[in-house]
């Protein structure tokens, strides 16, 4: 287990890719025996840094929904980032919005929905807490809507020497490689809407590039967020009314640069634009 020395030095580390916009090499190249868990406590870390400067929790990240990334990553159940205010960006109606480029290293755009909450989730061992369904999960909820999560690479994808693929336990660290958020389409109250049937198609300068179905997550995006509540619980968290969960991915994720355009349209829920400035 790393030391708490340690882990304040690995989350300067990410503290300073994120304001230098410069990659760093894979924690899991330098510690072989880094676990899942190290990976939860330098993320945790970080966040307490910028918090600690001043950013406030507005709730969390759940990544590595697909079995195929899972199977890519080697690791058999999602993981889970936090989200910060800073990470926020809000489209208005149907204009497109600017976002600074200058804020990511490499970002990419990857297609979700997001659970507002109106009551608390909280999992098993906590004072009333329990084992947490798909159920619990849509009673809890004030709204879902449609969501753009902007992932960045802080600690590198692939290795500049060998070119292998970062570790699990590196995205962990990295905060579950998350950056962004963009919501500001419609908002529905999750028995109102048949959620796995809820879809998008992202087009990127005007091009399809990816189209899906929020099926894609776990059969149901609301399983996800059920999952977060029980994982967290052992850190002694719980998700919060007021807090937003993105549930994952439904598309692979499309790499943005300067001058990009993309549009987000998920049919009846609305559409997302924004371009990279």
């Amino acid at each position: 287990m790393f030391s708490d020395a340690l882990l304040n030095q690995l989350a300067h580390e990410l503290d300073q890719s994120e304001k230098s916009r410069q990659q760093i090499e894979h924690f899991s190249k330098r510690f072989p025996d880094m676990t899942i868990a190290d990976g939860y406590r330098v993320s945790r870390a970080w966040v307490n840094m910028q918090i600690a400067a001043g950013r406030k929790v507005i709730g969390h990240k759940i990544g590595l929904t697909s079995r195929a990334m899972q199977m890519a990553s080697q690791i058999d159940e999602p993981d889970y980032g936090t989200l910060l205010d800073s990470m926020l960006y809000t489209c208005r109606d149907s204009e497109v919005l600017d976002i600074p480029v200058t804020n990511f290293i490499a970002p990419r755009v990857e297609v979700e929905l997001a659970f507002v909450l109106k009551s608390p989730l909280v999992g098993p061992g906590l004072p009333g807490g329990k084992e947490l369904t798909l159920e619990d999960v849509l009673a809890a909820t004030e709204y879902v809507t449609p969501a753009i999560e902007i992932i960045d690479s802080r600690i590198e994808q692939f290795d500049r020497h060998t070119k292998a693929m970062r570790k699990v336990f590196d995205t962990i660290s990295d905060n579950a490689a998350n950056a962004g958020i963009v919501v500001g389409a419609r908002r529905v109250a999750p028995q109102s809407v048949d959620l796995p049937w809820c879809g998008a198609v992202l087009r990127q300068n005007g091009v399809v590039e990816e189209t899906g179905l929020a099926a894609g997550v776990q059969g149901h995006p609301a399983i996800g967020v059920a999952w977060l509540a029980n994982k967290l619980a052992p850190w002694g968290e719980s998700l919060q009314p007021g807090q937003i969960v993105l549930a994952g991915s439904f598309t692979r994720p499309v790499a943005a640069k300067l001058g990009d355009t993309f549009e987000a349209d998920y049919g009846p829920l609305g559409a997302l634009r924004f371009r990279f400035v």
